[in-house]
This record gives structure tokens, C-alpha cells and sequence, in this order.
């Protein structure tokens, strides 16, 4: 007995490692297919590389004033140029990467997790929990996301730290919003009621087996709004709400040059250009991580 249980053991771990194979096969094929999501992973793993090798790449101090060279265009020595302090932009544009990279990270690992347990929590007991959980997601929801973290950004004050609280602040709704549908989908399932009735608590029902299920779908929206937190951090930045001066924020670069846009193009142009190509791979990513997480997709 014990000899075939061990061989039924093995075997459903071989089971399970060839459908592990195959799932990951069958995702690196949807992926390969699809050429606008290898684009969009490319423009991000150059993002994460440029950004872990900054100091390396960067070709002078981004703080470095040198004001005999402000406003000088583009040139071998300077690749971008230099900004109206002689600041050069291409080193500032790369250890802005870094800084842009690490916002957005900290952003979703902020609030990620909150609308995810908010949303369990909300569609697994419903009722009052609900009610309360989904009106003071609404409230949230009532503003754009852009709006809601100024206002927050403003009320804490200027800095990185601030403005990545006001963005995850108002980021956690759409997460819990997700997530409370897809409990609501999966909650009365015939699956849960017989782990129930077997004496599972209600932590560990919505912990092991209703948070797995939420996860694809969170990691689609997850990964769709990475350019907008992006976006929303160099617009809290262009403001004088996020990073401060002297740190190479793609956002704060661009509003230190425009009022030099006319002659100068080249200090606010260039990382608004870096934003726009870091903001469009993440759409492409999540596009095609959309595509890959969807089981029609599979089917076809």
C-alpha cells in the first residue's frame, strides 16, 4: 500500500510538472507571436537594465553644475545636451530612470495588495462589510487618478515619498474593485463549499484558494497601469509635487525646461521622449500579458 501510494504520489508530481512545461511552453509561444508585446518587454528590460547600471552609463554627474555650458544642444560630449544649469541631460535622463522605475515599484507594492485584500474582503462577506468597503471605494473612484493625487501630494507636501503615497492612495480602488468581482464569481462555487463544509476557516478559504484566482486578473490590471503611474509621478514632479530639485526626475527635467521649449528643445524634449517610450512599453506589455492570461487566447 504504501509503495503505491508513493508511485501515486510521484506520478501526480510528474503530472503536474508536465502541465507547469506546457503552460509555460504554450505563453512563451502567445508571446513570441505576438511582436507589439516583444517590443514593449524589450523597451522594459532596457528600462531595467539602464536603470541598475546608471552610474555606468550615466557619462557625467547629473548634479553637476557647470554653468559655462548651460543650454549647450546636443553633441559627442553631451548626448542630450545640457540643461540651464549645465547639468548634462543624458546622465540625468539615465539616473532618472532609476528613480522613475522605483516610484512605479513602490507604488504597486503599495497599493496592490491593499485593494486586493479590500476587494476579498468585501466580496467574501458581503453585506455591511460590503457596502462599507465598496461606498469608500467609490469615493475615491468619484476623482481621476491624476486629481485625487495631487490633492493628496499637496496635503502631505513635496517629496518622492509623499508622491508615492498620494498615487498608491489613489490607485488601491480599481484593485479592489477587481478583485471584490472576481470573489463574488468564485465565492458560492460548489469547490469552496466543500472546503468549507471540510472546517476551513475563512482566513484560509480566502488566503489559499480565492486569492490565487484573483491574481491573473490583477496582474493584467497591474501591469496596464504602470504607465499611468508613471505618468501620474512625472506629472506630480512637472508640478513641484514629487521629486525636488536636484534630483533627475524625468518629470521635474521636463517642467525645469519649459521655458526654454522654443530654443532649447532638446531640455524638456528628451526625457518628455523617455517617458513617452517607457509609458508605451508597459502599455504593450500589459497588452500582451492580457493576451497571454486569457484562456480563449489558449484555446485558439
Amino acid at each position: 500500500m504504501n509503495t503505491e501510494t508513493q508511485i501515486d504520489k510521484r506520478l501526480a508530481r510528474n503530472q503536474r510538472w508536465k502541465a507547469r512545461q506546457r503552460y509555460f511552453k504554450d505563453s512563451y509561444t502567445l508571446w513570441r507571436r505576438n511582436h507589439l508585446m516583444v517590443v514593449g518587454t524589450t523597451i522594459i528590460i532596457l528600462l531595467l537594465l539602464i536603470a541598475l547600471s546608471a552610474p555606468l552609463l550615466a557619462t557625467h554627474n547629473p548634479l553637476d553644475q557647470i554653468l559655462s555650458d548651460r543650454l549647450l544642444p546636443p553633441t559627442w560630449e553631451h548626448f542630450f545636451g545640457t540643461d540651464s544649469l549645465g547639468r548634462d541631460i543624458f546622465s540625468r535622463v539615465v539616473h532618472g530612470a532609476r528613480v522613475t522605475l522605483t516610484i512605479a515599484l513602490l507604488v504597486a507594492l503599495i497599493s496592490t495588495p491593499v485593494g486586493l485584500i479590500i476587494g476579498v474582503l468585501a466580496g467574501y462577506f458581503g453585506g455591511a462589510v460590503d457596502e462599507i468597503l465598496m461606498r469608500l471605494s467609490d469615493v475615491f473612484l468619484a476623482f481621476p487618478k491624476l486629481i485625487l493625487a495631487i490633492a493628496f501630494a499637496a496635503a502631505l507636501g513635496p517629496g518622492v515619498e509623499n508622491a508615492i503615497i498620494a498615487i498608491a492612495v489613489a490607485n488601491w480602488p480599481s484593485y479592489a474593485r477587481l478583485a471584490r468581482a472576481e470573489t463574488l464569481a468564485v465565492r458560492d462555487n460548489d469547490y469552496i463549499q466543500v472546503i468549507r463544509s471540510m472546517g476551513a476557516s475563512n482566513l484560509r478559504i480566502m488566503v489559499g484558494h480565492i486569492t490565487p484566482m484573483c491574481l491573473s486578473s490583477i496582474i493584467v490590471r497591474l501591469s496596464l497601469d504602470m504607465g499611468t503611474i508613471i505618468l501620474t509621478a512625472a506629472g506630480l514632479g512637472f508640478l513641484g509635487l514629487g521629486a525636488q530639485p536636484p534630483t533627475p526626475e524625468w518629470g521635474l527635467m521636463v517642467s525645469d525646461g519649459r521655458l526654454y521649449l522654443v530654443d532649447q528643445w532638446w531640455v524638456s524634449t528628451l526625457p518628455g521622449f523617455a517617458i513617452l517610450i517607457v509609458v508605451m512599453g508597459f502599455n504593450l506589455m500589459g497588452d500582451g500579458i492580457r493576451d497571454i492570461l486569457d484562456p480563449h487566447q489558449r484555446q485558439s
